[in-house]
């Protein structure tokens, strides 16, 4: 299953048949908050930078060998994470050989995933991703970097990585809440502006990893 994997990340052009997936961890957390917007990030990927994802995401575990058959990954929530050993190994197979995961803060997570990345790579440091990075660059602009989509205390949306041989394999955005701001319009209220600017910002991480 690993080797199809690493086949299909060579081939971009049959990721785009693909799934993707959100991550149902332990812990206690949530990890199923947002519940329409992997939906809605999707469909607004296939209508705007042409990629043909199915339109309903799969859910697996950390440990389920099943993690190999998708090239992103989601995770959001607000509270408690806990990965066992056999997760932590499984998860660090998965983004060594071509995966990769993104940890949206739906605020109440950071204190928790902190300790969970630091697991999955012990010997790397979570860096501020500058805003010259190619994930805000393409196809939409960001200039700024990641953008602000909920406001709870004031403090400034950033986005932090792990590189694995100079690609990023790990995205965790933080202060932003994009999964929100992907959920159904009634759900938040938010205005067309805003859903517009976290759908673009998704697409522009799901185009970084069909094309890196």
């Amino acid at each position: 299953m690993k080797k199809l994997f690493v086949l299909v990340f060579l081939f971009p052009m049959l990721i785009f048949a693909q799934e993707i997936a959100l991550l149902k961890y332990s812990g206690g957390g949530d990890w199923y908050a947002n519940p329409t917007s992997l939906p809605n990030l999707i469909k607004f990927s296939n209508q705007t930078i042409n990629t043909k994802i199915k339109g309903k995401p799969a859910t697996v575990t950390p440990d389920s060998p099943d993690l190999f058959n998708y090239p992103f990954i989601h995770m959001t929530g607000h509270g408690n994470v806990v990965f066992s050993d056999n997760e932590v190994k499984n998860l660090q197979d998965y983004l060594q050989s071509g995966g990769f995961l993104h940890i949206d803060d739906n605020y109440g997570m950071n204190q928790y995933i902190r300790k969970e990345i630091k697991k999955l790579f012990p010997n790397d440091v979570l860096t501020e991703i500058p805003a010259s990075h190619p994930i805000f660059q393409k196809p939409n602009p960001f200039p700024t970097g990641l953008p602000k989509i909920h406001e709870h205390d004031g403090k400034k949306p950033q986005a932090f990585g792990i590189f694995v041989k100079n690609r990023l394999v790990l995205l965790y955005t933080y202060e932003s809440d994009l999964g929100d701001g992907w959920e159904d319009p009634e759900v938040n209220n938010d205005p067309f502006e805003v859903r517009q600017k976290a759908l673009k910002m998704g697409a522009n991480i799901i185009n970084y990893i069909f094309k890196n």
